[in-house]
Parts: structure tokens; C-alpha cells; sequence
């Protein structure tokens, strides 16, 4: 989603609301988590994506309004729209099942496959250095999922089979982002969420107990929404490689979540893995910077994604 105009090179700011952004991801992925237990993870979707559409139609508003939505690609947003419906189902099924830090630290080899698959799908060039990047972090996917143990059977299958299909959302968006809005992208994307899974509740609806589970739902949305709208603007304020790094954070956010709420703790191999593919992850984004390649005005927690 684009932000509000902001100017100038602020990283102070800009890491600062990176951080605030993160903290309310990842507060949102916990209502998820807390939610699927007693909700279908279609409802979950609905309401996360309706209330998303507050934010979003502010910043069109903000923008002028209708014009900023136009697009002559719309094959192009609907491969997009379907890689991201299949991934937020996944990661939705993957809170339910798993350790809140655990699908986290697993999302983060989003940034590898992004890498892998631009070459056959936008025919970018990747460098020696970057694929032994892609190869380090995959190692570390192995090590947090490891596969044969019990990890894997709870459910981080679904949780990387979600990864995947985050980056195949984002390798459409990079391709979008050359002809299209953010707010384009974002708005057609919740749009087509808001549909697919209002569709199904007519099968699937469980009804909310009272106030409190309404408020849950509803602020489901608005969190994400706030949150994308604060990270975009951080990556106005500040280069990529500046603010990339705190996206990270989102790992001691939701062990700490975890921990509180559910008892739960990472093992030694997860902190491992994690580490492995940030370090890969950053050093990606850190060449990307370098050689300057076209990348769309984006956080890395787009609501493809979540």
C-alpha cells in the first residue's frame, strides 16, 4: 500500500515506525492465532481483509481518488491475487497449528524464493554471490523445519508451502509495481480476499460470542492495514537497506507473544535456522541495493502475505 507523501532521508523515523509496524504485525498474527481456535480460517480471512479496506480507502481518498487505481493488466492481478490468497490461507492454517514464533521465523525465506524464482519468471540476473546467499539460507530452512521430526508433521509444510506462495505474490507485484500503484496492487488484492471468502461463509460462519470476539475480528483489519501503512512509509523515509533489517524483529516479538500467551518457546534449532536465513535474507537485500535493481514500494510483510 503507498503511504502518506512523506520527504527526505529520515531514518531515524523511518526505523522507528518500522518498528511500531512490525510490533502490530505480529500483535495481529496472534488475534489470528487466538481467533482460529474458535473460528473457520475463511471468517478469520473475511474480517481480516474487510477492515483492512478502512486504511486503504483513506489513502486512496488521500491520493485523488479513483484515478490512482486504473490498470491495463488485470491478468497479471489476478495470478497475484490467487498466490496470495493461497499463501495467507496457509499461514492462517499455520498459527493455528504452530508455534506463533516458529511460522515467523519460517516466513522469513520469503526474500530466498523471491530471488530463486526471478529468474525464470521476470528473467532477472542473480549473481554467484546471491545464489550462495539463496543456497546459506535454505540450509537454514532445513535446520528450523528439519525434516522427518516432528516439526515438520505439525505443520511448517503448510507454513513453507505459504512462503512459496508469498513469493510467487511478490514476484507479481515486482512486475506489477512497473505499470501499476501499490495502492492498486493492495486494494484489488484485499478486494478479491474480501469476495473468496465471503462466499464461503455462508458454509463456514461460526457466530461471535459477543462484543469482545466482534472487536477481535474487526480489529484484525485495522492492525494490518495501520501497520502496512506505517512500514510503507518507512520505506519512503529511509533505503531499503536501512530498514530491511528491522522486519527481523519480528522474531523476538513473537517469541515474546508466544511465551506470554500460549507457553510457548522456540527450540535452539529454530533460533539457529532463523538466524541463518535473516543473515541470507540480509545480505540479499543488501546486494539488490547495490546493484540497484528495481524493487516496488512495498514492506516486507505485505498483506499477501498476512
Amino acid at each position: 500500500m503507498t503511504a502518506l507523501p512523506g520527504a527526505g532521508d529520515r531514518p531515524g523515523r523511518a526505523i522507528v515506525l518500522m518498528l511500531a509496524a512490525v510490533a502490530l504485525f505480529v500483535v495481529m498474527d496472534g488475534l489470528i492465532k487466538w481467533l482460529s481456535v474458535t473460528f473457520p480460517t475463511l471468517q478469520v480471512m473475511f474480517f481480516r481483509s474487510l477492515f483492512a479496506l478502512i486504511p486503504i480507502a483513506v489513502v486512496v481518498a488521500y491520493q485523488g481518488g479513483a484515478g490512482r487505481l486504473r490498470t491495463r493488466r488485470p491478468g497479471l492481478h489476478a495470478l497475484r491475487c490467487l498466490a496470495g490468497l493461497a499463501s495467507m490461507l496457509c499461514f492462517f492454517h499455520a498459527f493455528r497449528t504452530m508455534p506463533l514464533a516458529d511460522v515467523i521465523a519460517i516466513g522469513f525465506a520469503a526474500p530466498l524464493f523471491v530471488t530463486a524464482l526471478s529468474v525464470p519468471l521476470l528473467g532477472e540476473k542473480v549473481g554467484i554471490r546471491r545464489w550462495s546467499a539463496v543456497v546459506v539460507g535454505f540450509v537454514g530452512v532445513l535446520v528450523m523445519v528439519r525434516p522427518g521430526s516432528d516439526v515438520l508433521e505439525v505443520g511448517a509444510g503448510v507454513a513453507l508451502l505459504g512462503t512459496v506462495a508469498y513469493s510467487l505474490a511478490m514476484i507479481f507485484m515486482r512486475d506489477l509495481g512497473r505499470t501499476d500503484t501499490t495502492t492498486a496492487i493492495t486494494l484489488y488484492f484485499t478486494v478479491s480476499c474480501v469476495l473468496v471468502a465471503g462466499a464461503a461463509l455462508p458454509f463456514v460462519w461460526v457466530a461471535p460470542a459477543g462484543p469482545v470476539e466482534w472487536a477481535l475480528l474487526s480489529a484484525l483489519g485495522l492492525l494490518g492495514g495501520v501497520a502496512q501503512l506505517l512500514m510503507t512509509q518507512a520505506f519512503r523515509l529511509a533505503p531499503v537497506a536501512v530498514i530491511a533489517p528491522f522486519d527481523y524483529t519480528a522474531m523476538l516479538w513473537g517469541a515474546t507473544l508466544g511465551y506470554a500467551v500460549w507457553g510457548e518457546v522456540p527450540d535452539a534449532w529454530v533460533w539457529l535456522g532463523a538466524a541463518i536465513v535473516a543473515a541470507s535474507g540480509l545480505y540479499i537485500v543488501h546486494r539488490e541495493t547495490r546493484l540497484r535493481l528495481p524493487r516496488p514500494n512495498i514492506g516486507t510483510r505485505s498483506t499477501g502475505r498476512r
